[in-house]
């Protein structure tokens, strides 16, 4: 285990408080890639001369990195250009591998997912809807954790596949993957694991956990942007994907194209780092969340922490605050570096579809920040996030007549509004 007197310090122009949409490239992970620019620059297709050979090296020691992290084998890894790419790959490729009826018809299979699944889950399996495919999208219960019990009452004869997140982007709830990869082994179900805000965060055993298919991203675990890798199946049962990409049949067939050497040993290095690291970032992780979640509530009231008590990711904290209005949180905070739901959809300004999916409503959804810390977050960074963040939420509430009501003891559910 690596001990802060060992890790790489890592100096960064403001309060970062958004891993969970991306994270820094840890300088280790640089200085792995940094010969496969310059030196080892060869295609490892090229297999008649030195160039191409040590770039195969490098793809081949990454395979072996990213398998051992995930508990595979090393022929189960397709490098893939992130965890978008490889949700699209798994939940396609699966859908039309395994369909019960031939393109066209109304009755090609079921398949079941989450309502509060990423995009890059939930557009697949939308698209799959148009092609004939029959989705279940499964409503999350108030602490977002999806159970193997409401994918049973969900499975039918026909299903194909499931598709669950290990753990959820915005609100970091940790959901039942190996009770529900059980399920559907015992249903001859195919089981697809979005693990990208887990895979380096939390233990993972692919065995284990039954997981058939799992896709992550090298940058949400201080690797670099541009790669990611899937696993796949190959015995009890053997996984076959549909290729959505055709050309030179790299990577087993199921993703034809040059390989991206110098981001591929980045991502290996990365996974090495996260095996080794872990389980003290975790712990620190987790102390800090908790730590900062007590302050928050502890200075303001009508502020709630979203998502499970318990079962959440520990560098993943998402809170609500009733009685401001939320670009105007974003903007009195802009010294903090945070979001107020995916990064991946903050350019929408509807409040999140995750916290919707939760029952909580349009104004608290708009005014609620996800905090997500990660490897070189400080103790004095928290203290200072927690400091801005209850001084601008008292500040704005100043200028909220709806808090001065709330404050009087009136239950503003039950205010007629009179309309002019």
């Amino acid at each position: 285990m690596t001990t802060p007197s060992t890790k790489p310090a890592l100096k960064l122009d403001g309060i970062y408080m958004d891993h969970a949409a991306t994270t820094p490239c840890d300088p280790r992970v640089v200085e792995a890639m940094l010969p496969y620019f310059t030196q080892n620059f060869g295609n490892p297709g090229s297999r008649n001369h030195s160039f191409g050979w040590k770039a195969e090296a490098g793809v081949d020691k990454a395979r072996e990195q990213v398998a051992a992290l995930i508990g595979a084998d090393e022929k189960e890894i397709i490098f893939t250009s992130g965890a978008t790419e490889g949700n699209n790959l798994a939940i396609k490729g699966a859908a039309y591998m395994y369909e019960k009826a031939p393109a066209g018809s109304q009755k090609r299979g079921h398949i079941i997912t989450g309502t509060i699944e990423h995009k890059a889950v939930l557009d697949p399996c939308k698209r799959l809807q148009k092609e004939g495919f029959e989705v279940t999208f499964l409503s999350p219960p108030k602490d977002g954790v999806y159970t193997a019990e409401m994918i049973k009452a969900a499975m039918r004869e026909d299903t194909i596949l499931v598709s669950i997140m290990w753990a959820n982007n915005e609100i970091g709830t940790i959901n039942e993957i190996p009770e529900i990869g059980k399920l559907c082994h015992e249903h001859g179900a195919i089981f697809h694991v979005d693990g990208t805000q887990w895979v380096g965060k939390m233990p993972t055993n692919v065995e284990r956990d039954n997981i058939d298919l799992l896709s992550f991203s090298g940058h949400k675990l201080y690797g670099p942007k541009g790669v990611g890798a899937l696993y796949v199946r190959r015995r009890k049962p053997r996984v076959r994907l549909t290729s959505l990409f055709d050309g030179g049949g790299q990577e087993r067939g199921f993703r034809s194209g040059t390989l991206n050497v110098t981001g591929i040993v980045g991502l290996g290095k990365a996974c090495e780092i996260a095996m080794q690291e872990m389980d003290y970032d975790g712990q620190r992780l987790l102390a800090l969340r908790q730590y900062m979640e007590a302050e928050v509530t502890k200075h303001l009231d009508s502020c709630e922490v979203n998502g499970h008590a318990t079962k959440r990711l520990p560098h993943i904290a998402n809170i609500s605050f009733g009685f401001v209005e939320g670009e105007g949180l974003m903007m009195a905070i802009k010294d903090i570096a945070c979001s107020s739901g995916s990064a991946c959809t903050s350019a929408s300004l509807e409040p999140s579809y995750v916290l919707k999916g939760l029952g909580v409503g349009d104004e608290l959804a708009h005014s609620s920040l996800r905090l997500s810390m990660g490897r070189w977050t400080t103790k004095e960074e928290v203290d200072f996030a927690v400091k801005k963040i209850v001084e601008a939420v008292k500040k704005l509430r100043v200028m909220s007549p709806l808090y001065d009501m709330h404050k009087e003891g009136i239950d503003l559910s039950k205010v007629e509004w009179a309309h002019h």
